[in-house]
């Protein structure tokens, strides 16, 4: 009697069991089996992953997700990878990588410690640092001059957090108006609801470029925090982590990141030295 209720017991444990091994099914296996990579993008984070005048995505960091997907598609031995597109945005793109919904983040998202506790990082992709822009009538120049003023940030940004410890640290009192992306912080600026909108540097210049009218914004002096980009995606999946970095350091090790960078960076020089370091460091052997 005893024996039957253990083998009763164990049988059960079981069956509980098999939905949790399908859904520990790794990404590499669900690539295989339903031929399509999903990928995540933002829609006007300008010049790593926008939506171009074709509503096609485009963008240094979409650049590196196709390139991953050639080397996923060359793997796994298929010929027909479907590459699946799917916008995201500040709020929105940890959640999406969690629940399966995409299964690579390729925008211009900082890979930090608490955000670790949810997802997983490839090797690091970009440098940058939280700055902000504003009209150049403003004459904002500096922290202090951001005092009494209000400005907008993106919610869910590592700027969001950053830029309130800079304030603070520098005894300045300024109202923070949060938008939804870049283009609602342009937007903000444009119809007088915010005085400056704060977001690492490279976003700010690549905004500024696309406006068409780069002239009438002024970016601030200082650089407030360090944001080291990657691309994210779902934890405890070291076979496909180790499938996108492979394919990051086959870029950096043939040079080909050079090409990219200037691709879309070119009109601001040669990498600096902080992420010309980073192409370097990531250039690992096989």
């Amino acid at each position: 009697m005893k024996l039957r209720h253990w083998v009763v017991s164990v049988a059960t444990g079981l069956a509980f069991c098999f939905p949790m091994l399908t859904q520990a099914a790794g990404t590499l296996d669900k690539i295989k089996a339903s031929r399509t990579l999903t990928l995540g993008y933002r829609q006007a984070s300008v010049p790593f992953s926008f939506a171009g005048k074709d509503k096609q995505p485009w963008g240094y960091s979409v650049d590196l997700c196709t390139s991953v997907a050639a080397a996923i598609s060359k793997q796994l031995g298929l010929d027909d990878l479907q590459l699946k597109w799917v916008p995201v945005t500040p709020e929105t793109r940890i959640g999406k990588v969690v629940s399966g919904e995409i299964d690579l983040d390729c925008g211009s998202t900082t890979s930090s410690l608490s955000r670790m506790e949810k997802v997983d990082f490839s090797l690091p992709i970009f440098v940058d640092g939280g700055s902000y822009m504003a009209p150049r009538a403003a004459g904002i120049k500096s922290l202090k001059d951001l005092a009494g003023k209000k400005v907008a940030v993106a919610v869910g940004t590592t700027t969001e957090q950053s830029l309130a410890e800079a304030l603070r640290k520098n005894g300045v009192s300024a109202r923070l108006v949060k938008v939804s992306d870049h283009q609602q912080g342009i937007d903000a600026m444009n119809e007088g609801r915010a005085d400056a909108y704060a977001s690492d540097r490279a976003l700010l210049i690549g905004l500024a470029l696309d406006s068409g009218n780069q002239d009438t914004w002024s970016l601030g002096g200082e650089i407030f925090s360090y944001e080291p980009y990657a691309l994210m995606l779902r934890r405890n999946d070291a076979d496909f982590r180790l499938a996108v970095n492979r394919e990051l350091a086959r870029l950096s090790r043939s040079g080909e990141i050079y090409a990219i960078h200037e691709r879309w960076f070119g009109v601001l020089g040669k990498p600096e030295p902080r992420l010309d370091s980073l192409y370097f460091l990531n250039g690992m052997p096989e």
